[in-house]
């Protein structure tokens, strides 16, 4: 008796969890198969969205076109919209629906400096010279969870089935500079798990620790004393000074470091002018590690150096925590069942056309390899401790890193996560740079946000009729990956958003980009209003990969 009310008590906990009952296997194939006919439909929607944002061209902590296009176009969808989340004017969620389970669908949308590019054309030609653009591709995950939040939003009402849907975007990520923030403030209390989206090449979605690292950004501040730098230098206490002793410091320290870490700086301002002793300087560090406890570590060394600086220069210092972001975990069983669904999607069908355009680009940019866009499937991310572990001599680890960082990890250390990486990017590109922005409003990056949305919509529905998914899910996180690692925070309780970075930037370049605002009313796509020639390749481009079609 004991046993069967254990069952049972089981049994109601899943319900619990999902609020509702189970549907048969035909059911959820029928309303699978439902997905992948209304997302093509939605296919003109997800271009019109990916070009727009692309237009735009918005570095972090000033998305407010963004913001306004997408808020609206959802709140015309019946989303109810709450803007300025977390104290970050350019943050927002959408939601809709009633009931568990909760599931929130991310992605970012800031740009990168200097990397205004026309979509279409194989070799460096900004729309705006010296401007930003979109670089990376973030225009284009927006687009892709719009659509698929509208088709699955349909099915969750005709078919009366309880759950939640909440949209949210990832500001300033090339800052790791918010979704923090959203988790200090409790936006992701009651989720219940979050599908991430980010561009990528191909398919691809992991789980466990994939290998990235976590960081902290911050910027160093060191007051001196000014003078004339001709006239009385001995007056001064200059704190370019100390900024560039910091640096050297920082670069012989470098080769004594863990090979893990990652670390990297700009200098914001050196001054004024040179004849005046500068009396104000700093300068912008990442410190990127593999662990929290290994990135505090990091921190503390770097803070150490800028006080060697400021005795040194006899200048004081203080610092600012601009962005913070965790390595990243990711949910096994949800990872597990989208892989499925990318198996049953498949990558989109490249057209010759966007074959021409991603070998030019490659060739362009001298990639180590010239094949064009993948044919064949990725496989699962695996976690690291999965994998074969090499060893130096004294027990460095060996194992090549995905050096970058994303503030999605400090997401998945709160509620299950996954990360959809989705094929409308070139492969073979530096990243962050004006060539990641070739394909990111052409039919590259159409077709990837339209299989990408399929993917998502089919484990979307997964989770809604599921309930073992759901409860799997969070089991995973709570006896597997949280069992013996807590969140701890690397931002401190009195850090602020960074809402100030960028505005300088953009209000020097957003007049002149206004005038090149996508025009979906007027033209069909932003490669038609820009009058670009789909795809514009260089003679010498096409030569170069004939000559591999030859040598082959």
């Amino acid at each position: 008796m004991r046993n069967i009310l254990i069952m049972l008590a089981t049994v109601l906990a899943c319900h619990a969890v999902s609020g509702q009952a189970t549907l048969s296997p035909e059911k959820i194939a029928s309303l699978k198969e439902e997905v992948l006919r209304e997302v093509d439909k939605q296919a003109p929607l997800a271009q019109q969205i990916n070009d727009m944002l692309f237009s735009f061209a918005e570095l972090g902590f000033q998305e407010f076109e963004t913001q306004t296009y997408l808020t609206q176009l959802l709140e015309k969808n019946g989303f109810k919209i709450q803007k300025g989340i977390a104290n970050i004017p350019t943050a927002w969620t959408a939601s809709w629906g009633n009931g568990k389970p909760v599931i929130a669908l991310g992605s970012d949308v800031d740009c990168i400096p200097k990397a205004s590019q026309k979509p279409g054309v194989a070799y460096w030609d900004p729309i705006v010279e010296g401007a930003p653009g979109h670089g990376e591709g973030h225009n284009s995950g927006q687009a892709l969870n719009i659509v698929t939040a509208l088709v699955v939003k349909k099915i969750l009402e005709r078919e009366k089935l309880s759950g939640t849907l909440m949209l949210w975007p990832g500001i300033a990520e090339e800052q790791l500079g918010t979704k923090a923030y959203y988790i200090r403030e409790g936006f992701f209390k009651n989720v219940d798990a979050c599908i991430f989206t980010h561009v990528g090449s191909n398919f691809f979605v992991s789980y466990g620790d994939a290998g990235s690292t976590g960081l902290v950004s911050v910027k160093f501040d060191f007051d001196g004393q000014a003078a004339h730098a001709g006239g009385a230098p001995w007056r001064g206490r200059s704190a370019l000074d100390a900024v560039e002793l910091m640096n050297v410091g920082w670069n012989y320290k470098r080769e004594h470091l863990p090979l893990t870490q990652r670390s990297h700086y700009v200098i914001p301002d050196g001054g004024d002018q040179p004849n005046v002793v500068p009396s104000k300087a700093s300068v912008w560090y990442y410190f990127r590690e593999r662990t929290y406890t290994d990135i505090k570590k990091l921190f503390d060394t770097g803070l150490k150096m800028a006080e060697g600086a400021s005795l040194m220069t006899d200048t004081k210092f203080s610092y600012q925590i601009l962005g913070s972001a965790w390595p990243g975990h990711f949910n096994k069983p949800m990872a597990t069942a989208m892989y499925q669904n990318i198996k049953k999607v498949g990558l989109p069908k490249w057209s010759d056309d966007d074959q021409l355009l991603a070998k030019a680009a490659q060739i362009e940019l001298k990639a180590t390899k010239v094949e064009g866009l993948p044919v064949k499937l990725d496989t699962i991310g695996v976690p690291d401790d999965a994998k074969p572990e090499l060893k130096g001599l004294i027990g460095q680890s060996l194992i090549p890193l995905r050096g970058g960082s994303d503030d999605i990890a400090d997401i998945s250390w709160n509620v299950p996560t996954i990360v959809l990486y989705y094929p409308s990017n070139i492969p073979g590109l530096p990243g962050h740079h004006w060539s990641n922005a070739i394909s990111m409003a052409t039919p590259i990056a159409h077709k990837g946000i339209v299989a990408g949305a399929k993917v998502e919509g089919l484990t979307l529905i997964d989770l809604f009729t599921s309930p073992d998914l759901v409860s799997q899910s969070q089991a995973y996180f709570k006896d597997i990956q949280t069992k013996d690692i807590q969140y701890t925070p690397l931002m401190r309780p009195e850090d602020k958003p960074a809402v100030f970075l960028n505005k300088g930037i953009m209000a020097q370049f957003k007049p002149q980009l206004q005038k090149t605002y996508y025009n979906p009313a007027k033209y069909k796509s932003y490669l038609e209003q820009l009058g670009i020639t789909y795809p514009t390749v260089r003679q010498d481009q096409r030569d170069a990969i004939n000559k591999l079609k030859e040598s082959k």
